[in-house]
């Protein structure tokens, strides 16, 4: 806290001197002219950003690559969070998720050249949503970015936060010929594994300049590692007593007599994880990407366009987690020996001849994408036309899971009493824990084998016709579009029982020498714990060796189990908008005000169970179409009033909606037998609906600078959480029909967002410069519940030095605690977090420069917990990475 207090402190002060500064630089100006300077590399790319900020009418920032094809980072997400307001969230190590002042990143849209592109997700816990992966979007492809704070009418809907438009570069924009190219070497500390990076891009144009034509190719790869401490879900500590209907536990409470027998009656509602212990990830990320840009312009009337990106990424990962299940039903509640309660935490258990368990998820996982843009304007005297088609359509997910769960038994006690600076310790009586043998899948229930492969596509077409008035309405603009956005999910597997393997029969290893580095509190029994090899483990269970003699393996079926069957749905969008918007300029003010009106129509598809059916056959299940639809009429108005030259006024206003999340909109839902939970969606949810309002200064004090203030503030009605409550499924472990607690999506009510962003830019003397921002945004839902991904408080500080050959770039990002949803009937959240990256440029000639990057330099680490820091739910280190790239331009 007193470092914030500090932080914040030094920011007011060093913005009063600026004010003080620019005051003089200003009344300087007026009485002599300033020669025009030519500035290239970081000053350039801020000078362009801050151009299209001050002439743009709507609220908007911008980050401009620093060169033709160099953006200022290796992912443009982590790029736009130095963007006032913008924040990412980085579970797996760097930025995939955008949030716009407080919101919900589902809450915002991306656009690649003012289109919809299409995605999908490698995760299998991850279900389609209208968040944007940013880590598939190559940066050398990226000319600038522009985040709209405030929508125009003639923009696409359905965004409450902002808008982020990626703007490629086009080849008549370009000298001729452009070749650049770079090639790199990236390394991470934590996995100690380096790949070689590169990418190439060339542009040409004829003489007359009417045909020009761009191409450019990118190969990335990333070798992750994600060390970690997990725990999964929480209990009551009333479940060691018998609390719940189908637990096992007798009155003795077994071994939970005596002091245990005392503290626990006491405290009966006191909050343990479910499951304790160390997760190892590792994941090869592998990123190509190509483009096509050609442009025709005959003549000053006619333009034609064409704009191709394919992304060729795989995203193979394998996930092993070994922990102590303290919280199982049938395995450990009745093991409790002792236990020690804080503030309403069970901070320690012992537990005698309990359950613990060694995971292991073997994934492949892809995505593939395919995006075309057509588009074409003729411009008249007065009038112009232009039209614009394409299709954009992803096929990805996990084409392959392979999922082997092996179980011990033994004497361990959980330890969590040092949360949050001490995650948590998990001790065992005997070494029997480190010993692959000791490890033995379940006869019942081994595991299983599954594919979850999505597919995202959109068609649109639009047409937008404007016509020039000479008046204080300088232009009439007026245009219809049609989408039709498709996304589905397929779901199939096998269970794999019968099966007795010990662990050791897959090649272990012990963990590297530095497993969880950095974590403080953990023992030498979980940093030595042992690993398998995972292609020998997927070789075993496709070669069908454990099947019986003569045994055939069984074909993948959605019907294998009732969680494979529901996963499988479809959802077709059909939305059709028409707007107005008229351009104002009457001297000092200028602006736009418009009007879009939007008919959506969703059909939603999906397996539903029949009533009073076990729900664990074809026979017990229908596919059903759920049809909705809606219209919205969406006015806003832009104002820029220019108090000065250098200082201007401005004010939005809008009605805004997002629709829901498309797996929310299903019949999709999930289970856990063992803890008896799940999750699933809801076809019945109205889009969110939001009043938005903003208004800020802008003081252009001295060339490429600013000092800026934002106040926003989002009414937002039907605004929609996760709520727990209990359903009845066939449990395919116990094989009878259970009471599960399931998670669902339903419109929970009002929200709001409200508050500042405060932005300070400047060149100083001798090649500084700074570009600091501070934002303040205070989210809440219904009787004050916190909304996802608002961070009340953000700050970014990026200063700079660029002189002769030589430039050095240094940003620190830090963002305070934000909650992340429900999970398991559990309120998540994460902790505050902080991140350094810095890099150095030397320009050798004007052609060839060396940059040398290090990102994540502190090894942040992202701490999940639920309800409070006392309760870690997920607490990871990703490592530092270090990028040397040679770039070269002609």
């Amino acid at each position: 806290m007193m470092r914030r207090r500090l932080m914040m402190t030094g920011g007011a002060s060093l913005l009063a001197l600026s004010l003080a500064h620019g005051a003089a630089a200003a009344e300087a100006a007026g009485e002599a002219s300033v020669a025009e300077v030519v500035v290239t590399g970081i000053r350039a790319s801020l000078q362009q950003s801050l151009e299209t900020k001050r002439t743009a009418v709507a609220i908007v920032d911008s980050v401009t690559a620093e060169d033709v094809g160099k953006f200022p980072s290796t992912n443009v997400a982590e790029a736009i969070t130095m963007i006032p307001g913008v924040t990412v969230d980085r579970q797996f190590g760097q930025g995939e998720k955008v949030s716009i002042l407080g919101t919900d990143p589902a809450l915002n849209r991306t656009l690649l050249n003012g289109q919809t592109v299409a995605s999908a997700d490698w995760f299998i816990l991850d279900a389609p949503g209208r968040t944007f992966n940013y880590g598939l979007l190559a940066p050398q492809i990226v000319g600038r970015v522009d985040v709209y704070k405030s929508p125009e009418a003639r923009i696409d809907e359905g965004s409450i936060g902002g808008t982020v438009i990626v703007n490629t570069r086009q080849p008549l924009d370009l000298k001729s010929p452009t070749i650049a190219a770079q090639f790199g070497y990236l390394y991470n500390d934590r996995s100690k594994k380096g790949d070689l990076q590169g990418s190439g891009m060339l542009s040409w144009k004829n003489k007359s300049e009417t045909f020009g034509a761009a191409f450019s190719v990118s190969k990335a790869t990333d070798q992750l590692r994600r060390d970690g401490l997990e725990s999964y879900g929480t209990i009551a500590a009333s479940q060691w007593a018998g609390a719940n209907a189908d637990n096992p536990v007798d009155s003795r409470n077994f071994g939970c007599t005596g002091a245990c027998a005392t503290t626990l009656s006491a405290n009966l509602d006191a909050r343990s994880p479910n499951a304790f212990g160390t997760s190892f990830f590792e994941q090869e990320r592998d990123r190509t990407t190509y483009t096509t840009a050609l442009q025709y312009k005959p003549n000053d009337r006619l333009e034609l366009g064409f704009n191709w990106l394919k992304i060729k990424a795989t995203y193979d990962n394998t996930n092993q987690s070994m922990y102590a299940f303290q919280g199982n039903t049938w395995n450990s509640l009745g093991a409790l020996t002792g236990l020690t309660v804080d503030d309403g935490v069970v901070t320690s258990a012992s537990f005698r001849n309990a359950l613990s368990v060694f995971d292991v998820q073997y994934r492949e996982a892809e995505m593939n994408s395919d995006t075309y843009d057509f588009r074409g304007k003729w411009t008249g005297d007065t009038w112009d036309l232009s039209g614009a088609a394409g299709i954009s359509k992803a096929d990805g997910g996990t084409k392959r899971q392979v999922f082997l769960e092996f179980l011990n038994w033994g004497d361990y006690t959980v330890d969590i009493s040092g949360a949050p600076g001490k995650p948590g310790s998990l001790t065992y009586a005997s070494d029997t824990q480190g010993n692959p043998g000791s490890f033995v899948t379940d006869p019942g229930w081994s595991g299983n084998l599954v594919s979850k492969p999505t597919h995202d596509e959109e068609k649109y077409a639009q047409a937008d016709f404007g016509y020039d008035l000479n008046d204080v309405i300088k232009r009439v603009q007026v245009g219809y579009k049609f989408r039709r956005h498709e996304t589905s999910q397929s779901y199939a597997g096998i269970s794999i029982n019968g099966v007795s393997a010990p662990a050791s029969l897959f090649s272990p290893s012990t963990a590297p020498g530095n497993y969880l580095k950095g974590f403080d509190g953990v023992n030498d029994q979980m940093r030595d714990r042992f690993r398998i090899n995972g292609d020998a483990m997927v070789q075993y269970v496709e070669s069908g060796a454990w099947l019986p003699s003569g045994g055939q393996l069984p074909t993948p079926s959605i019907f294998a189990a009732a969680e494979f069957t529901s996963g499988n749905w479809a959802i077709q969008e059909d939305i059709n908008a028409a707007y107005a918007q008229a351009d104002i300029d009457a001297g000092k003010l200028r602006g736009n005000v418009g009007v879009r009106i939007v008919r959506t129509d969703v059909d939603s598809a999906g397996y539903v169970c029949n009533p009073g059916a076990a729900c664990n056959g074809e026979a017990d299940w229908t596919w059903q179409t759920t049809k909705k639809h809606y219209t919205n009429v969406l006015p806003s108005v832009n104002l820029v009033y220019s108090v000065r030259d250098d200082l201007l006024l401005r004010f939005a206003a809008a009605q805004v909606i997002a629709r829901p999340n498309y797996a929310d909109m299903t019949n999709y839902f999930w289970l856990s037998d063992s803890i008896l939970n799940g999750g699933g969606g809801n076809p019945d949810l109205d889009p969110y609906k939001s009043s938005n309002f903003d208004v800020s200064v802008e003081w252009y004090f001295q060339p490429q600078a600013i000092l800026a203030a934002e106040f926003f503030y989002k009414d937002i009605s039907n605004y929609i959480l996760q709520q727990t409550a209990p359903e009845q499924y066939f449990n395919q472990s116990q094989h009878v029909v259970t009471t599960y607690q399931i998670s669902r999506p339903h419109n929970a009510g009002s929200a709001s967002v409200k508050g500042v962003s405060l932005a300070y830019q400047q060149n100083y003397a001798h090649g500084l410069g700074l570009l600091t921002n501070y934002t303040y945004a205070d989210g809440q839902g219904q009787d004050g519940a916190p909304l996802p991904y608002n961070s009340k408080h953000q700050v970014n500080i990026s200063p700079f030095y660029e002189q002769g050959p030589i430039s050095l770039r240094a940003t620190y990002s830090w963002r305070s605690k934000y909650f992340t949803g429900i999970d398991r009937g559990d309120a998540m959240f994460v902790r505050a977090i902080s991140t350094v990256d810095a890099s150095a440029t030397y320009k050798f000639t004007n052609q060839v420069a060396l940059t040398l990057a290090g990102m994540n330099l502190t090894d942040s680490e992202y701490y999940a917990y639920a309800n409070t820091t006392a309760l870690p739910r997920g607490v990871y280190k990703t490592g530092r990475k270090f990028l040397a790239t040679i770039n070269l331009t002609f």
